[in-house]
């Protein structure tokens, strides 16, 4: 690996110990009863029943047909990575995400966080999708619309905030593995153990198989390869009080990906090693501290889809991300919970590729690219408590700086063959939410919420040039931050026990979207669009009677370019990759304990290549299946199916050329302590 295995190493080895040296601190209080550890932050403020917000469980968690986060979120509708592939099959690069068809580019507009730290690679933004195994996971929740608070800067089109397991729900020893009828295999395990007043869990991750064709049969070559994948994950984790009030959470993640795409020779690799500490307070002045620190790289060889020869080294693109957040909740009275605190982030890396030619195979020109971003935000948020409304509000304010950014080219023999450096740059913006629920009646919540959101250019979008050959993307130093205004109106209702549904009708505008606008049919360059509007409603439903439960989202969006000066020529086009229509439902029955058996339907409306709305990803519509049958004390036999109609499902059409999604695809194996 490239980055530095001896932070790697150290990282984990203080994770490791944190618990027990916050243990030594003062023996006695390791017998006090009243000491809990919660492994997670602080309790949720009033505010977030003014937001439409959707909450999975470690049971819907676990249960996904294809065991991967992805799936697990695509649960969600308005979900959404830039393309339909998982992280078997996909770019590493391509795997941002965002939510309310805000999307259109590889970049993520909705915040990822993994117990309280963004998870967003540094130079790319995209998320490390197989680094994060659900197995690992408590809860997750999704909240839509941009808005403030902690890492404000990141949530334009809305924050998932994944909480990880306690040793108490893993158990001491929980594991499985999986086979499917390809011969791929997925491995995972999990040692826990509560340790005092603490807990520790080391748990790690091994998935590889030769992928299925994702081009189409007609298309191929000799040169076509399957989307072969081998990755791996190992992570530690603990927590341990430091006084009766005040406990000490620390992670560590260090993981490894290795992709091949469509060609021999197109390998594509992600890896880094994260490691982050975070104090939280429960006592009458409440606080939650965090400081993190990621070291990353990525590679990416391109192959020729004439020649099938390699044409570009994407070789190195080491990034670093570092950065904290202080909030603090003064005890102001049982009527209002006052957060306010600050946050800091800072990323920084440099692309080293090389590009050959696709006739001679010789070197033709080495290039470097890269620079520094960073964001300092303060916020202030009061939640006011009468009777049965809340009304919420809260504002915040960025220092965003871009700096040492640079482009250079060299030819074979070193000669300069173009160079740019870009001027550095700094903003005060300022971002809010607000937001108002009242509980009608026992089953009726009225709520209204506005908000402001907002995300700098990534160092990749800013600098770094890209090729899906014969597509050329040029980078655009010049780029503006992305700014969301939005609002939302809705209703949640639970007429009877063991029923909620729930309305949203939302207006959200991203103005400077950051788009990768078409110059010619082999040239694109990243913009500033005016803006993206996306107008919609979005609906869930979950119904629980006896063994048998359901669980629906649905999703309509209106998303389309707002165009003036050079983006007039797309004013009213749809954004590339983004769906008007998607849905999911899951049926379940549990017929005795620890059985489950369920069955998940999901459709994903059309969807247009790219801005100019030619090529399209026709609509899919997919069959899940998840079986656990219990065998002897905690071993479960576990049979999952994906797409077991064996859809079609197009997840990148270039002028015909089409790749494709996973095939039918049928698991089994074996659990132990789930």
């Amino acid at each position: 690996m490239r980055f530095s295995l001896k932070f790697a190493v150290s990282a984990l080895a203080l994770i490791s110990a944190a618990p027990a040296f916050a243990q030594d601190e003062d023996p006695r209080e390791q017998d006090e009863a009243d000491i809990i550890v919660k492994g997670q932050g602080l309790e949720d403020s009033p505010a977030q029943t003014a937001y439409s917000s959707i909450e999975l469980d470690r049971v819907a968690i676990t249960t996904s047909a294809s065991g991967r986060i992805e799936d697990v979120l695509s649960s969600v509708a308005g979900f959404q990575q830039f393309r339909r592939s998982d992280s078997r099959s996909s770019n590493p690069s391509a795997q941002g995400v965002t939510l309310r068809a805000l999307g259109g580019n590889a970049t993520s507009r909705a915040l990822v966080l993994l117990d309280g730290v963004p998870m967003a690679d540094p130079f790319f933004g995209y998320i490390p999708l197989s680094a994060i195994a659900p197995e690992r996971l408590d809860t997750i929740r999704v909240t839509r619309g941009g808005g403030s608070g902690p890492f404000g800067a990141g949530a334009l089109a809305g924050t998932i905030e994944l909480n990880s397991a306690d040793a108490n729900m893993l158990g001491p020893v929980s594991g499985s593995v999986f086979v499917n009828d390809r011969g791929e295999t997925e491995a995972s395990g999990s040692i826990a153990q509560n340790l005092g007043s603490g807990f520790a869990v080391l748990s790690g991750r091994w998935d590889r198989g030769q992928g299925f064709f994702t081009t189409p049969e007609d298309q191929r070559v000799p040169a076509t390869a399957r989307a072969g994948f081998d990755s791996w994950s190992f992570g530690v984790r603990g927590a341990a009080p430091l006084t009766d009030s005040i406990e000490l959470q620390a992670r560590g993640l260090v993981f490894n990906d290795e992709r091949v795409l469509r060609f021999d020779g197109a390998d594509s690799s992600s890896e880094g090693a994260d490691a982050s500490i975070r104090i939280v307070g429960r006592g009458d002045w409440q606080f939650d501290a965090v400081g993190y620190l990621q070291s990353r790289n990525f590679s990416n060889v391109v192959i020729s889809s004439t020649r099938f020869v390699r044409v570009l080294d994407q070789r190195n693109t080491p990034s670093t991300g570092l950065g904290g957040k202080f909030e603090i909740r003064p005890p102001v009275g049982a009527d209002h919970v006052l957060r306010m605190g600050m946050d800091y982030r800072r990323s920084s890396g440099e692309l080293q590729e090389e590009a050959y030619s696709a006739f001679t195979g010789s070197l033709r020109e080495r290039r470097r690219a890269g620079g520094r971003n960073s964001d300092f935000g303060v916020f202030i948020e009061d939640d006011w408590l009468i009777g049965d409304l809340v009304l919420t509000g809260g504002i915040r304010a960025n220092r965003t700086v871009i700096e040492n950014g640079f482009y250079r080219a060299v030819d074979a023999d070193n000669v300069l063959v173009d160079e740019t450096i870009a001027p550095d740059r700094a903003d005060w913006s300022f971002s809010y939410r607000a937001g108002v629920s009242y509980d009608a009646s026992d089953g009726l919540r009225l709520r209204a919420a506005a908000y402001r959101g907002l995300r700098l250019p990534t160092l990749n979008e800013l600098y770094r040039p890209f090729v899906v050959f014969p597509v050329v993307t040029q980078a655009n130093d010049a780029l503006e931050n992305e700014q969301l205004e939005g609002f939302e109106a809705g209703v949640d209702f639970t007429p009877a026990e063991g029923v909620e549904l729930s309305v949203t009708a939302f207006n959200n505008r991203v103005e400077n979207a950051i788009a990768n606008v078409t110059l010619s049919p082999t040239l694109r360059q990243r913009q500033n669009l005016s803006a993206i509007e996306a107008r919609g409603i979005e609906a869930g439903a979950s119904i629980t009677a006896g063994q048998i439960s359901f669980n629906g989202t649905i999703a309509y969006t209106d998303a389309q370019v707002d165009g003036s000066g050079a983006s007039l020529a797309l004013d009213g086009n749809r954004p590339p990759q983004m769906p008007e229509f998607a849905a999911s439902a899951t049926v379940a029955w549990k017929p005795a304990k620890n059985w489950l058996l369920s069955a998940t339907l999901r459709h994903v409306g059309a969807q247009f290549e790219s801005d100019q709305e030619t090529d399209v990803l026709p609509a899919a519509t997919t069959l899940d299946a998840f079986a656990q049958i219990p065998l002897s004390g905690k071993f479960s036999l576990v049979l999952r199916g994906e797409n077991l109609f064996d859809e079609t499902i197009v997840t990148r059409n270039s002028d015909g050329a089409l790749d494709l999604g996973v095939p039918r695809t049928v698991w089994g194996g074996i659990r132990f302590g789930f």
